[in-house]
């Protein structure tokens, strides 16, 4: 009986390396993670990563930018107040008290 089992076993590991043996290498897209939730695969696109859809790339003047025009424009403590489809407004300390800078909604935010 064993020799039966032993046979079958031999058979069955020789069956499996042809299978294997027969399909074209993807090892290249598979990658095994060890981590605190145990081994798990991952399996990469051969595409490459997918962009980023979450956040579109920035077309205009963004907030960060206007803030950082308006604080080497001589401004402390710049805050955006209103940005509209042609301009973004930002207001801040000088000397002299409160002041506001407007900037074009427009790639490098420059100055109206």
């Amino acid at each position: 009986m064993f020799k039966a089992i032993q046979a079958a076993g031999v058979a069955l590991t020789m069956a499996a390396a042809a299978v294997v043996s027969s399909v074209p290498a993807g090892a290249q897209d598979l990658e095994l993670r060890i981590g605190p939730d145990g081994v798990r695969p991952v399996i990469r696109d051969p595409r490459g990563p997918e962009p980023d859809r979450r956040r579109p790339p920035p077309r205009g003047c963004d907030e960060r930018e206007a803030r950082a025009a308006a604080r080497e424009a001589g401004l402390r403590d710049p805050e955006v107040v209103r940005v509209t489809p042609g301009r973004v407004i930002v207001e801040g300390y000088t000397r002299r008290g409160l002041e506001r800078i407007t900037f074009a909604n427009e790639r490098g935010c420059p100055e109206i």
